[in-house]
């Protein structure tokens, strides 16, 4: 009997993904345990492996489809001693369109799908828009493709589709304008008039929420380039809004003297031991010991590490520090997970193999998902002050500027001193700002007094 083999759900939250690559093809044999393709989820890029013995029969889906819906129908295996090619013919029928780019889709169920699943009858393939050509023949597309082509003036009857179907999807556009063929025939555009040619006055500007349409009629045609929102920039778009909705945000601000945690620092970096390599076992940074603080503050002040519901305060019994990190096209933040038990040089490898996954895209779900706060440090950018936006359902981030000399008052003489500025955002639902000063004040004695994160 053939196995269908479907789009897994790599994540609680998942509801589809990119089928980036196939590492078999059509004939192949495969075992428990072989990797058989790499999915592309908004963050991340992970390895799906074979759950049962048998042979490629049919790829359903292609390499780089984007948005094949959690569940769907990716390809089948023949079983040992099973026609192969019976099994490919009876796989095509059974598998349910990918979503277009662009395209809405029903939601995935919440739970996570097995990669793997026993024969089942399959939904009938959606319906997929179109649109029809001078002779008659109707072109199949994804609505982003008909978007792009409309606002490039290409023919979509004169595109060749490389999507399932030879439904035209989105790089094919992409290919057509490189090209500079398949362009339509435009009306000419009406003549500028100085009313047109002038800036719109700021009464004009766009709507909270306004259509793509109206927001592009504040500017001149040809001022700009369209450029797609990738999963990511969605998903942090997505968390952001529902952030600053539903969360209200309080801010508590704090100088941090940095001159003793930068000697002790100097001072263990030097005593590392060495590798074979002859490399230091570790390299500590000055972020290593800010999450670190920010953990044995969380322990030291229980009542600001939690994060609420409706229902409950969830009052949390480890300090899991989320640490944002800026990749191409977005930000993760990658999780040290009990982090006010480990110590100095265990965070900082930790930090930095994560760091480095992180901007390869190949962190796992649980490494980036979940965490009771987060910090977000941009002194290496130079930035002195800054407010964070919370991540959900952290009730509190601390965003982390730079370390400058500054002229500080110290019994009552003027001298020179490090100092670093740092504010906490805090959910006030929860933590209100006598708790988040409180944990503030934690955080600040272990920076200036750097000795306590050894003990």
């Amino acid at each position: 009997m053939p196995i269908n083999i479907t789009m897994p759900a790599l994540s609680p939250t998942m509801e589809e993904g990119n089928l980036s690559k196939w590492l078999v093809k059509e004939g192949d044999k495969v075992k428990s345990g072989d990797v058989i393709a790499e999915i592309e989820t908004d963050k991340a890029t992970m390895e799906v492996e074979a759950v049962d013995e048998g042979t490629v029969a049919k790829l359903v889906v292609a390499a780089g489809t984007e948005g094949v819906k959690v569940n769907a129908l990716i390809a089948v295996l023949a079983a040992d001693g099973e026609d192969v090619a019976a099994a490919a013919t009876g796989a095509g029928s059974a598998a349910p369109a990918p979503k277009a780019d662009g395209a809405a889709a029903p939601k995935a169920e919440a739970a996570p799908a097995p990669a793997q699943s026993a024969p089942a009858a399959a939904p009938a393939p959606a319906a997929v828009p179109a649109s029809v050509s001078a002779d008659g023949n109707r072109t199949f597309s994804s609505p982003l493709a008909r978007r792009l082509a409309k606002e490039a003036g290409i023919d979509l009857s004169a595109v060749a589709g490389s999507g399932p179907h030879g439904r035209v999807v989105k790089s094919d556009i992409e290919a057509a304008v490189a090209g500079g063929g398949a362009k339509a025939a435009a009306a000419p555009a009406p003549a500028a008039t100085p009313q047109a040619a002038a800036p719109a006055p700021a009464a004009a500007a766009a709507p909270k929420g306004a259509s793509e349409e109206a927001v592009l009629k504040l500017f001149e045609p040809g001022s700009y380039e369209l450029v797609p929102h990738d999963g990511m920039r969605k998903t942090i778009a997505k968390r952001l809004v529902e952030s600053k909705q539903t969360i209200p945000h309080f801010y508590v601000s704090v100088d941090c003297e940095l001159d003793a945690l930068l000697a002790l620092r100097a001072q263990l970096n030097d005593a590392a031991p060495r590798k074979d390599g002859g490399a230091p076992a570790y390299k500590l940074s000055v972020n290593d010991m800010v999450i670190k603080a920010m953990a044995l503050s969380l322990r030291d002040v229980p009542d600001a590490n939690v994060s609420w519901t409706d229902n409950n305060m969830v009052k949390h019994k480890h300090a899991d520090v989320g640490v944002a990190v800026s990749i191409p096209g977005g930000l993760i933040t990658p999780i040290i997970r009990k982090a006010e038990q480990k110590t100095l040089s265990v965070i900082s490898n930790e930090m930095r193999d994560l760091g480095k996954r992180a901007k390869d895209r190949k962190l796992k779900p649980e490494e980036y998902q979940g965490g009771t706060s987060s910090v977000s440090n941009m002194g290496m950018m130079g930035v002195k002050v800054f407010s964070a936006v919370i991540n959900p359902p952290h009730a509190t981030i601390l965003a982390v500027g730079a370390g400058e000399q500054r002229v500080v008052v110290k019994k009552g003489e003027m001298a020179i001193a490090t100092v670093m500025s740092v504010t906490l955002s805090t959910d006030h639902r929860c933590v209100d700002g006598a708790l988040g000063a409180e944990l503030l004040q934690a955080f600040k004695g272990y920076i200036e007094n750097p000795m306590g994160m050894l003990v």
